[in-house]
């Protein structure tokens, strides 16, 4: 019982530091109040010492909503316009494998980490299955969990900013967007493409299911014309600041030790990949494969959900963005632990 109630006053404490990182960056005028202001406000209070616990639970089920709305983006006409993506796409294998020639002596020889750690470290696919195959490998987890969020944390926290004060885009519009309901036939069709996708996807092992079961179903129903509207921008808003809660609240428990070794070696990654992504982004750009800011969001080695968070706030073709980093993630699932056998 004693651990029961620590548990919700640890998770209560967690919900009103995220509230009051919203109201902080809504107060002053900062981009992305619901993903950015709950996402320092948990980071600055974890690095402070404060016990914090993200809701894993509304996490995943927030980030059904964004599959969802990812999903609904993808329409018949969309489709028609796929091989326009694929001279961008074929530049994801070199990209990653760029990030990682750079990236391996970097933690390796520099950092000074171990082969697994420095080479799970630089691969920039999914969280969860990084850390599986560097822990299996022999890494240390606790290294490769700090280097991996860290490198989400920042693309995350820097690209609104590049977007808005760089680039003019608008980050309100979701914000400011009507926060009416859709029918409730519409509406039913989003929760089973949600529910129904997520379950699914668990039981077919996809990776991260929380997204990519609901995103096809969705994908599914909007093609064929049964869907016709995303979700409400509330459900949105929810979703950004629950994902911002849980990216933060990871930082719990962190040491001065892992300060000064783990996250400068990540911010120093964090330098190197942004030079990666910038030299293919201008190349991109320069032989106009693909619009600027669709190219920027698909070349920005971040979190799955959070790119796609960001390509729905802009009102970028998500389709082009979420298509780039599947790819990714998948090149890095099936080629990170190959590559990593041969070069060991």
């Amino acid at each position: 019982m004693p651990n029961l109630i620590r548990h919700w006053r640890t998770q209560g404490i967690t919900l009103g530091v995220g509230a009051i990182g919203v109201a902080a960056f809504i107060t002053v005028d900062l981009p992305l109040p619901w993903l950015l202001g709950p996402l320092f406000a948990c980071l600055v209070a974890a690095i402070l010492g404060l016990d914090l616990k993200g809701i894993r639970i509304a996490s995943e089920s927030m980030r059904t909503v964004l599959g969802v709305a990812v999903g609904a983006s993808i329409t018949a006409a969309l489709l028609a316009r796929l091989d326009t993506m694929l001279l961008s796409i074929m530049l994801i294998p070199p990209f990653v494998i760029a990030i990682g020639l750079i990236g391996y002596p970097y933690f390796r020889r520099i950092c000074g980490y171990d082969r697994a750690t420095a080479f799970y470290s630089a691969m920039p696919g999914g969280l969860s299955d990084m850390l599986l195959f560097g822990e299996a490998a022999g890494g240390n987890l606790r290294s490769m969990s700090l280097i991996q969020v860290t490198r989400v944390l920042v693309i995350v926290a820097v690209l609104p900013f590049i977007l808005d004060h760089g680039l003019g885009m608008d980050l309100s519009q979701l914000s400011n967007s009507d926060h009416h309901f859709p029918p409730l036939s519409q509406l039913a069709i989003m929760l089973f493409c949600a529910v129904a996708g997520w379950w699914g996807g668990i039981k077919i092992g996809l990776f991260g299911p929380a997204i990519l079961g609901p995103l096809i179903l969705a994908a599914i129903a909007s093609v064929a014309g049964w869907l016709t509207v995303r979700p409400p921008a509330d459900l949105i808003l929810a979703a950004q600041f629950f994902i911002g809660l849980h990216v933060g609240a990871t930082y719990t428990g962190i040491t001065t030790s892992e300060l000064r070794h783990d996250i400068l070696a990540a911010l120093g990654y964090c330098v190197l990949i942004a030079a990666i992504s910038a030299a293919f982004c201008g190349l991109i750009i320069a032989v106009n494969l693909a619009p600027p800011i669709e190219t920027l969001l698909a070349f920005s080695p971040g979190g799955q959900a959070e790119m796609a968070l960001l390509a729905l706030v802009v009102g970028a073709d998500v389709a082009h963005v979420v298509a780039h980093h599947l790819i990714r993630i998948l090149v890095v699932i099936f080629g990170a632990p190959l590559f990593f056998r041969f070069f060991k």
